[in-house]
């Protein structure tokens, strides 16, 4: 087994301590202290064991710590997939469920995940899963929850005129009940 050399000496074993201390990513601190254990003469198989990691692991942070310090033992950001939307066209989305669906325009009268997912398909030419715009809408903001929508034919008075012409049971019931049930 080769022994790691730790090269960059810009940091003290103890300055190197205080550092993961500092250190608010804990897998970052975890490394740190794994390079000071070497610096501080332990092996590299036994300061690897000591901070959870493997012999090998633990020479690829020493190159990383050699090349960049403190910075390079912190996580690089990750690629990743490309996002399906562009910013402008979530914002589009977003003012389509601001909106509100139109019977006429859309054939319902309140947006569906599978609804939008057509509607983002023929605009955009963007195919998405159902659940995939559920997290986007998630990300927008929206939650599932939605007040229920009127009917395009709603007749508002003539609720209104049902309400009060109705008798209301709850009245009736509660003052038929006998009130010896204590």
């Amino acid at each position: 087994m080769v022994a790691i050399a730790v090269t960059r000496t810009d940091l003290t074993l103890v300055e190197l301590r205080a550092e993961a201390r500092r250190a608010s990513d804990s897998k970052q601190a975890r490394r740190i202290l794994a390079i000071a254990m070497v610096l501080d003469g332990y092996s590299r198989e036994a300061a690897a064991q000591a901070c959870g990691m493997d012999r090998q692991t633990l020479r690829d942070w020493v190159h990383r710590y050699n090349e960049a310090g403190l910075i390079g033992l912190a996580d690089r950001a990750r690629s990743g997939r490309p996002a399906s939307l562009t910013q402008a066209e979530e914002e589009e989305v977003a003012a389509w469920v601001e909106e509100g669906a139109d019977l006429a325009r859309d054939g319902v009268v309140r947006f569906r995940r599978v609804d939008l997912r057509d509607r983002i398909a023929g605009r955009f030419g963007v195919y998405l899963h159902a659940s995939s715009v559920g997290k986007l809408l998630r990300r927008l903001g929206y939650r599932r929850l939605s007040a229920r929508p009127l009917h395009p034919q709603t007749d508002l008075d003539a609720q209104e005129i049902f309400k009060k012409n109705s008798p209301n049971w709850y009245e009736q019931r509660s003052t038929a009940a006998p009130q010896a049930r204590r």
